[in-house]
């Protein structure tokens, strides 16, 4: 059914009915826009959500993403940054191909509707303009009746009176003739108007408005067409990502799947197993014979069986203090006239009256660990402060060798890249040196030595830790000379001097124990503190300084400078923008790199760090 034929005289509806086809086009186009805001809000929140819940780098949850639950959390959590995406395409797709596409289609819509609507009003004011000619040669043709029948009348009036003249008689016959011509044309004029009016009228009504109103229904129906199929596409745009959020979410349950219970468990059991063995049974007391109680070698103060250390717990005795500080050198073997009670690892006197255990656990379970020397309150201090001891001594025996094997392990890589950079630079030399036009060879030797001198203290480095590492593993007995000297934390000590401050260290069997004699602490009591001044010797100077500007050190560890002083340096930037230097035997601090112009001797082998 065409609307020409049908509706040729509802041109005012159809003109409401197309802007209403417009409107309904347009609230489309704002209800996708409104959807593509909704889809980009909530990829958003889906990438904040998954952002908040991200392990934070160098902390503590990053460890707990060793585990296959925290795994699979981690997993889900880069799925819905995926699945936020998909949303984000389903919002971009929509205004490309909806939005903006059915945004310029309104636009030329609205112009083609214009257009023809203009033209529909022009062909109405062409047939109002026919009418009314129509209407005005029709008063005027009856207006020219009239008058000539008023003519006629007079003069056939005025022809009868007889006391009319001749020549008044003849007037009015000649004008009744001339109103009789008149409406002769009127009447001829208003045919060929009538004439003209019908066939502009049957154009317009059969022709014209036909036209017009056929384009408007093609018109409106390329509308509908094309607000379908943007329906259409609505729906593609998210089927198309269906399969994505599809593998999403089979990859959320890939990852639930791989959950591992048993490996967590074993998980746990590796990042905090001790390496101790439980403590043995307490043996019976037998409170009726007071004089002959002791306390069994499988006791709490004995757990670790016969042939190993006895825990002792005396008036004087320090609690155990293997979990917290470090383990100091071990004690020097006795000499050979020694009593076995004054040997600490010794078996205990038989005549040496022992404690009731309720009095050694009680004393256990209150004591409190005590500093005699001043490397143990340093060490004290810089726990209590967070500081990690070099040697990782502060862990149980198992943590204590999986952190001496990273270090291990990354020492080896950073000697191993350092390795190849020494390689290429000889490469590179090697190339100057068969042809000089490329470079200079003598360039590259200070390069050269400063990636050897870089393996020789990395190599020392990881010695330092293969021995602690070999000394927590039972293949050293105790940590060697040379790894004492490579170690930042303890110096050279003689062999035969007794430390009072080894009290913690590890039996064969990679555990800690404790063990002092009451008759030995006061022997060991002096030379425990010469070996702490030994410890506190001056370092040496590895080169020389001068003050660029003058410097006020008043925070304690820092010491003044004056502009164009020279000083010795006694310990290099270690990166933390601070250089330790010295005047005299007595003065001696830090100052910042940048106040001074160091000179380093090449000979000399650098300072050591030193707790």
């Amino acid at each position: 059914m065409s609307w020409g034929t049908e509706l040729w005289d509802q041109f005012d509806n159809l003109e409401k009915h197309t802007q209403w086809g417009i409107d309904i086009l347009e609230k489309y186009i704002k209800f996708v826009k409104e959807r593509t805001e909704i889809e980009l809000s909530y990829a958003k929140q889906l990438r904040n959500l998954a952002k908040k819940y991200q392990p934070k780098k160098n902390s503590k949850e990053e460890e707990e993403y060793r585990y296959t639950a925290c795994k699979a959390f981690l997993s889900t959590l880069n799925e819905m940054n995926d699945y936020a995406g998909q949303h984000e395409v389903i919002s971009e797709n929509m205004t490309s191909n909806i939005t903006v596409e059915l945004a310029r289609y309104v636009q030329e819509l609205k112009q083609e509707r214009k257009s023809y609507f203009h033209d529909g009003r022009k062909a109405q004011q062409h047939i109002e303009i026919c009418w009314k000619q129509l209407e005005s040669s029709k008063r005027r043709f009856e207006r020219d009746c009239k008058e000539a029948d008023r003519a006629q009348q007079y003069f056939e009036k005025m022809d009868a009176d007889i006391n009319v003249t001749k020549a008044d008689v003849e007037k009015a016959r000649q004008q009744a003739q001339v109103r009789h011509q008149m409406a002769e044309d009127s009447k001829a004029d208003y045919s060929s108007i009538l004439q003209k009016f019908n066939h502009e009228q049957h154009e317009y009504y059969h022709t014209h408005i036909p036209n017009i109103f056929q384009k408007i229904q093609e018109m409106e129906e390329r509308r509908i067409v094309r607000i379908g199929d943007s329906m259409k596409t609505y729906a593609e745009v998210d089927r198309q990502v269906i399969p994505i959020i599809g593998k999403c979410l089979d990859e959320i349950v890939k990852a639930a799947e791989s959950i591992d219970q048993k490996n967590d468990s074993q998980l746990v059991i590796e990042a905090y197993k001790s390496g101790f063995e439980p403590p043995g049974d307490i043996e019976f007391e037998d409170y009726t014979q007071p004089m002959k109680r002791t306390v069994s070698d499988n006791s709490l103060s004995n757990s670790r069986g016969e042939g190993k250390p006895e825990l002792k717990f005396g008036g004087k005795s320090k609690g155990k203090l293997w979990p917290f500080i470090k383990k100091n050198k071990p004690p020097p073997p006795p000499p050979a006239s020694a009593s076995p009670s004054a040997v600490p690892n010794g078996p205990q006197s038989p005549k040496q009256q022992k404690e009731p255990l309720s009095h050694r656990f009680n004393e256990f379970m209150t004591s409190k660990p005590k500093i005699h020397c001043f490397r143990s309150l340093k060490r004290g201090l810089s726990l209590k402060l967070g500081a990690t001891p070099e040697d990782f001594s502060n862990l149980p025996p198992e943590q204590r060798r999986k952190k001496l094997q990273q270090k291990v392990d990354e020492l080896n890589k950073e000697i191993q890249k350092e390795m190849d950079q020494r390689d290429a630079i000889t490469k590179m030399k090697d190339v100057y040196l068969k042809n000089p036009q490329m470079g200079d060879p003598a360039s590259l030797d200070h390069k050269l030595t400063e990636v050897s001198q870089n393996i020789e203290k990395l190599r020392l480095e990881s010695q330092k830790f293969e021995a602690w590492l070999a000394e927590v593993e039972g293949r050293l007995p105790a940590r060697s000379e040379q790894a004492r000297r490579q170690s930042g934390m303890f110096d050279a000590q003689n062999p035969a001097t007794v430390n009072n401050c080894a009290q913690d260290r590890e039996s064969p069997d990679g555990s800690y124990t404790e063990e002092q004699s009451q008759e030995g602490e006061g022997k060991v009591l002096a030379t425990d503190f010469d070996d702490e001044f030994d410890e506190e010797e001056p370092l040496p100077a590895i080169g020389t300084c001068k003050a660029l500007y003058t410097f006020e050190g008043q925070n304690e560890g820092t010491i003044s400078v004056v502009e164009g002083e020279t000083l010795y340096v006694i310990e290099e930037d270690k990166g933390d923008g601070w250089t330790r230097i010295r005047r005299n035997e007595d003065e001696e601090g830090y100052v910042p790199t940048s106040y001074v112009e160091v000179y380093l001797d090449k000979n000399a082998k650098g300072a050591k760090t030193y707790i």
